[in-house]
Protein backbone atom coordinates (compact mmCIF):
# COMPACT_ATOMS: atom_id res chain seq x y z
CA UNK A 1 0.00 0.00 0.00
CA UNK A 2 1.45 3.28 -1.32
CA UNK A 3 2.19 5.98 1.78
CA UNK A 4 -1.07 8.11 2.86
CA UNK A 5 0.63 11.62 1.86
CA UNK A 6 0.77 9.81 -1.81
CA UNK A 7 -2.79 8.61 -2.10
CA UNK A 8 -4.19 12.28 -1.20
CA UNK A 9 -3.48 13.67 -4.32
CA UNK A 10 -5.11 10.51 -7.04
CA UNK A 11 -8.24 10.77 -4.38
CA UNK A 12 -8.75 14.43 -4.95
CA UNK A 13 -8.04 13.94 -8.68
CA UNK A 14 -10.83 11.25 -8.39
CA UNK A 15 -13.19 13.15 -6.73
CA UNK A 16 -12.30 16.10 -9.23
CA UNK A 17 -13.01 13.68 -11.87
CA UNK A 18 -16.28 12.35 -10.18
CA UNK A 19 -17.40 15.92 -9.95
CA UNK A 20 -16.56 16.77 -13.52
CA UNK A 21 -19.18 13.70 -14.56
CA UNK A 22 -21.99 15.36 -12.96
CA UNK A 23 -21.50 18.38 -14.40
CA UNK A 24 -24.36 18.62 -17.20
CA UNK A 25 -22.88 21.37 -20.11
CA UNK A 26 -25.13 24.13 -20.90
CA UNK A 27 -26.13 23.17 -24.27
CA UNK A 28 -28.76 25.92 -24.58
CA UNK A 29 -27.11 28.49 -25.14
CA UNK A 30 -28.63 30.17 -27.94
CA UNK A 31 -31.72 29.73 -26.04
CA UNK A 32 -30.39 31.93 -22.54
CA UNK A 33 -29.02 34.34 -25.42
CA UNK A 34 -32.62 34.66 -26.84
CA UNK A 35 -33.99 35.01 -23.61
CA UNK A 36 -32.26 38.68 -23.34
CA UNK A 37 -33.06 39.68 -27.31
CA UNK A 38 -36.46 40.64 -27.95
CA UNK A 39 -37.56 38.89 -31.15
CA UNK A 40 -39.44 40.34 -34.49
CA UNK A 41 -42.63 40.68 -34.81
CA UNK A 42 -44.94 40.55 -37.52
CA UNK A 43 -47.92 43.09 -37.78
CA UNK A 44 -50.22 40.35 -38.56
CA UNK A 45 -49.19 38.17 -35.21
CA UNK A 46 -51.38 38.35 -32.45
CA UNK A 47 -48.78 40.37 -29.98
CA UNK A 48 -47.71 42.97 -32.25
CA UNK A 49 -48.33 46.84 -31.25
CA UNK A 50 -51.48 48.12 -31.75
CA UNK A 51 -52.12 49.89 -35.10
CA UNK A 52 -49.26 48.16 -36.89
CA UNK A 53 -49.18 48.60 -40.24
CA UNK A 54 -49.83 45.53 -42.12
CA UNK A 55 -47.25 43.85 -43.60
CA UNK A 56 -44.51 45.54 -41.10
CA UNK A 57 -42.32 44.55 -38.65
CA UNK A 58 -41.36 45.08 -35.00
CA UNK A 59 -39.42 45.01 -32.46
CA UNK A 60 -39.48 46.03 -28.37
CA UNK A 61 -37.56 46.87 -26.43
CA UNK A 62 -38.04 46.58 -22.82
CA UNK A 63 -36.05 48.66 -20.18
CA UNK A 64 -37.02 47.05 -16.61
CA UNK A 65 -37.86 49.34 -13.83
CA UNK A 66 -34.88 50.65 -11.35
CA UNK A 67 -35.71 50.12 -7.72
CA UNK A 68 -33.87 50.77 -4.51
CA UNK A 69 -34.20 50.00 -1.01
CA UNK A 70 -34.12 52.73 1.48
CA UNK A 71 -33.89 51.53 5.20
CA UNK A 72 -35.11 53.95 7.70
CA UNK A 73 -34.48 54.79 11.52
CA UNK A 74 -38.39 55.59 12.68
CA UNK A 75 -38.39 57.63 16.57
CA UNK A 76 -41.05 55.91 17.82
CA UNK A 77 -40.02 56.81 21.39
CA UNK A 78 -38.01 60.11 22.34
CA UNK A 79 -35.38 59.22 24.91
CA UNK A 80 -36.18 60.51 28.65
CA UNK A 81 -33.58 62.93 29.73
CA UNK A 82 -33.46 65.00 33.28
CA UNK A 83 -32.32 68.75 33.18
CA UNK A 84 -29.34 67.51 34.83
CA UNK A 85 -28.28 65.44 31.79
CA UNK A 86 -29.03 61.72 33.31
CA UNK A 87 -30.62 59.53 30.58
CA UNK A 88 -33.63 57.66 31.92
CA UNK A 89 -34.77 56.01 29.46
CA UNK A 90 -32.96 55.34 25.57
CA UNK A 91 -35.22 56.49 22.99
CA UNK A 92 -37.31 53.62 20.94
CA UNK A 93 -36.80 53.36 17.19
CA UNK A 94 -37.81 50.55 14.59
CA UNK A 95 -36.67 49.94 11.36
CA UNK A 96 -38.59 50.50 8.33
CA UNK A 97 -37.90 49.58 4.68
CA UNK A 98 -39.36 50.53 1.37
CA UNK A 99 -38.27 50.07 -1.74
CA UNK A 100 -38.96 53.20 -4.52
CA UNK A 101 -39.03 52.95 -8.05
CA UNK A 102 -36.20 55.40 -9.09
CA UNK A 103 -37.27 54.75 -12.72
CA UNK A 104 -40.48 53.05 -14.00
CA UNK A 105 -40.39 50.18 -16.50
CA UNK A 106 -40.37 51.30 -20.20
CA UNK A 107 -41.91 49.24 -23.24
CA UNK A 108 -40.45 50.74 -26.39
CA UNK A 109 -41.79 49.46 -29.77
CA UNK A 110 -40.15 50.21 -33.51
CA UNK A 111 -40.39 49.16 -36.59
CA UNK A 112 -37.85 46.81 -38.10
CA UNK A 113 -36.55 45.25 -41.68
CA UNK A 114 -38.94 42.12 -42.28
CA UNK A 115 -36.75 39.48 -42.48
CA UNK A 116 -37.08 39.07 -46.49
CA UNK A 117 -34.69 42.22 -46.07
CA UNK A 118 -32.15 40.67 -44.12
CA UNK A 119 -29.75 38.82 -47.01
CA UNK A 120 -26.34 38.34 -46.89
CA UNK A 121 -25.96 40.84 -48.83
CA UNK A 122 -27.93 43.41 -46.89
CA UNK A 123 -26.10 42.08 -43.44
CA UNK A 124 -22.55 42.48 -45.38
CA UNK A 125 -23.67 46.17 -45.55
CA UNK A 126 -24.64 46.21 -42.28
CA UNK A 127 -21.36 45.45 -41.18
CA UNK A 128 -19.52 48.06 -43.40
CA UNK A 129 -21.54 50.56 -42.61
CA UNK A 130 -20.59 49.92 -38.47
CA UNK A 131 -17.20 49.35 -39.56
CA UNK A 132 -16.85 52.66 -40.98
CA UNK A 133 -18.27 54.33 -38.08
CA UNK A 134 -15.86 52.03 -35.66
CA UNK A 135 -18.75 49.97 -34.18
CA UNK A 136 -17.77 46.61 -36.15
CA UNK A 137 -15.01 44.30 -35.30
CA UNK A 138 -14.18 41.28 -37.60
CA UNK A 139 -14.83 40.03 -41.01
CA UNK A 140 -17.55 41.08 -43.14
CA UNK A 141 -19.26 38.03 -43.26
CA UNK A 142 -22.78 38.81 -44.58
CA UNK A 143 -23.97 36.68 -41.68
CA UNK A 144 -25.66 38.28 -38.52
CA UNK A 145 -23.94 36.59 -36.03
CA UNK A 146 -23.04 37.93 -32.56
CA UNK A 147 -20.77 40.57 -33.49
CA UNK A 148 -23.02 42.08 -35.90
CA UNK A 149 -25.88 42.59 -33.30
CA UNK A 150 -23.39 43.48 -30.61
CA UNK A 151 -22.51 46.62 -33.44
CA UNK A 152 -26.25 46.98 -33.89
CA UNK A 153 -26.71 47.74 -30.02
CA UNK A 154 -23.59 50.02 -29.89
CA UNK A 155 -25.08 52.16 -32.54
CA UNK A 156 -28.59 52.66 -31.99
CA UNK A 157 -27.24 52.86 -27.97
CA UNK A 158 -26.35 56.26 -28.61
CA UNK A 159 -29.50 57.11 -30.16
CA UNK A 160 -31.61 55.63 -26.92
CA UNK A 161 -32.57 52.18 -28.20
CA UNK A 162 -30.58 49.64 -26.35
CA UNK A 163 -31.48 46.67 -28.60
CA UNK A 164 -29.50 44.60 -30.93
CA UNK A 165 -32.47 44.45 -33.56
CA UNK A 166 -32.18 46.93 -36.15
CA UNK A 167 -35.03 49.43 -36.08
CA UNK A 168 -36.12 50.90 -39.94
CA UNK A 169 -35.03 54.29 -38.53
CA UNK A 170 -31.60 53.09 -37.54
CA UNK A 171 -31.23 51.40 -41.28
CA UNK A 172 -32.29 54.70 -42.86
CA UNK A 173 -29.72 56.65 -41.01
CA UNK A 174 -26.99 53.93 -42.09
CA UNK A 175 -28.07 54.01 -45.80
CA UNK A 176 -29.39 50.93 -46.25
CA UNK A 177 -33.22 51.57 -46.79
CA UNK A 178 -34.55 53.92 -48.84
CA UNK A 179 -35.89 57.25 -47.06
CA UNK A 180 -39.49 57.67 -48.13
CA UNK A 181 -40.35 61.08 -49.60
CA UNK A 182 -43.53 62.93 -49.40
CA UNK A 183 -45.03 63.11 -52.82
Amino acid sequence: MPPRSASLPALALLALLALGACQQPIADVPYIAALSEPRIIRAEDADAPPNARPGSCWGRDVTPAVLETVTEQIIVQPAEVLDDGTVLSQAIYRTETQQRIVRERRETWFETPCAEVWTAEFTGSLQRALRARGLFYGPITGLSDARTRAAIRRYQKAGGLDSAILSLESARRLGLIAVPRDS
